[in-house]
């Protein structure tokens, strides 16, 4: 019997909408009061968007020559198990899916529920569904949440190319979105350039740690902020198996996508400052979207709706990418035996990771309802970052020990632009062991969690894969 396969049913457009569907989430909507009472200042909040911009580039010209050495489902999850052996692709696979897809899913849907309770003048927290079998009920955010997991994870057991498809709209709708705040703050908006000589040092700053504002540290926190607000570019390898003409469209994609965000961060957070004083976007409660508050101040109580809606919107549509890049890391590792073997299976009718989706949706709905995700996603922030880290490297690898490998594309400014984004990364990890301990400590436990379980796959028949280390 024919094995069935992949297709690779993703084009440039597609591509490029995934990765900046993904990445504009709520970070740019949220992250601005953080970021002011981290560093004071409208210019060096800009600044970091930059430089974490910048960072991100220079991560995104190295994944590119990864993307078409090894276009393959799993993305990350390839580059490591081929570069450093099984036990750390494992690893990888592992906070991937039990931790930081899964938990930024719960996150991502817990995030649209709560849009659409505001926007419904709290009708979904009125809502109650009892689970008699279990003796309590689940609450109205948890119902909406675990809905919008699993409507986008039918949406993504269909065809690659409908998937791609309905990501490109909601993106091309989220885009729109971002320019019109922007463009109706500067049109529309009472605002004053001299807001930007002015600090948000005296701002409320809800919910930030002393140390956490100010100085170098005040910078290091403010830039895992703004890395929160990019984080997802390098996801699109995820579905490097599934894109069309990989080794041109994957490095159009990753790069002409940061660049893109990038552009809109800046233009949008500039806004902002426009608008309101640093003071005052310091001073925003912590659950009220920057983006909000200015649209409300520039059209009136009327735009919070409207915003609302847009915000949930946006949150939808990273939670529909992010559903269907991230099966392909539990379907790669299946089929390499590091996984339930079952996962691996394709759909005969449509040729997606069908059984690794709903496994994804299952275990995204648990933690839904355990309420545990915030945790789980900020502990696995640093150990994604050292994973981030460690894929970087392997560019260095796969220079030694795949040298007959076809590169249309070659990193660009090599080796000086993996060995930046390295030092970035090293610097990020050590401010955080520095100021969030228990953060990072707790991801690296998250991380070794996982050992066990590598004990028992790696021991199966099957387990070793061509090519591994």
């Amino acid at each position: 019997m024919t094995r069935v396969g992949l297709v690779r049913g993703l084009g440039l457009f597609a591509a490029f909408c995934l990765v900046v569907g993904n990445v504009i989430g709520t970070g740019v909507f949220l992250k601005a009061r953080v970021m002011t009472c981290n560093v004071g200042t409208p210019g060096l909040v800009i600044t970091v968007w930059v430089v974490a911009g910048m960072m991100s580039l220079l991560g995104a010209l190295t994944y590119a020559e990864l993307a078409t050495v090894l276009p393959e489902a799993g993305g990350e999850y390839v580059f490591i198990r081929r570069a450093y052996g099984r036990l750390w692709g494992f690893l990888y696979g592992w906070t991937r899916f039990f931790v930081a897809t899964a938990g930024g899913l719960a996150a991502l849907a817990t995030g649209a529920a709560i849009f659409l309770n505001a926007f419904s003048a709290g009708a979904v927290v009125a809502l109650q569904v009892p689970v008699p079998a279990l003796g309590w009920s689940a609450n109205g955010i948890q119902v909406v949440a675990i809905a919008a997991i699993w409507l986008v994870t039918l949406i993504n057991c269909a065809d690659v190319s409908t998937g791609g498809r309905v990501a490109s709209v909601l993106t091309s709708v989220k885009i729109v979105v971002l320019l019109g705040v922007g463009v109706g703050a500067f049109a529309l908006g009472d605002g004053q350039w001299s807001h930007y000589a002015l600090t948000g040092a005296s701002g409320t700053c809800e919910g930030v740690e002393a140390a956490a504002r100010g100085g170098i540290a005040g910078f290091g926190a403010a830039m895992m902020a703004a890395l929160w607000g990019y984080n997802g570019w390098n996801e699109v390898t995820y579905v490097a198996g599934e894109v069309k003409d990989p080794h041109r469209t994957l490095p159009l994609a990753i790069i002409g996508g940061i660049l893109t965000v990038g552009g809109l961060y800046v233009f949008v957070n500039a806004a902002y400052y426009f608008v309101l004083t640093p003071h005052e976007v310091a001073s925003v409660a912590a659950a009220a979207p920057v983006a909000t508050v200015v649209a409300t101040r520039v059209l009136g109580p009327s735009a919070t709706n409207v915003m609302t809606a847009m915000l949930a919107v946006s949150v939808v549509t990273a939670l529909q990418i992010v559903a269907m890049v991230g099966a392909r890391i539990p379907y790669a590792m299946a089929g390499d035996g590091l996984f339930f073997r079952g996962l691996s299976r394709l759909s005969p009718r449509t040729r997606v990771p069908v059984r690794a989706l709903m496994a994804q949706a299952v275990w995204a709905s648990v933690l839904v309802l355990s309420g545990s995700f915030d945790t789980l996603t900020d502990y696995a922030l640093f150990a994604v970052l050292i994973f981030m880290a460690l894929a970087t490297a392997s560019v260095f690898v796969f220079r030694r020990t795949l040298p007959d490998q076809p590169r249309p594309y070659r990193t660009w400014g090599y080796p000086v632009v993996p060995i930046l984004f390295l030092l970035t990364s090293a610097w990020l990890i050590v401010n955080t062991l520095q100021t969030a301990p228990r953060q990072a400590l707790s991801g690296l436990a998250l991380m070794a969690l996982g050992l066990p379980f590598y004990a028992y796959w790696a021991s199966r028949p099957g387990a070793a894969v061509p090519g591994d280390r």
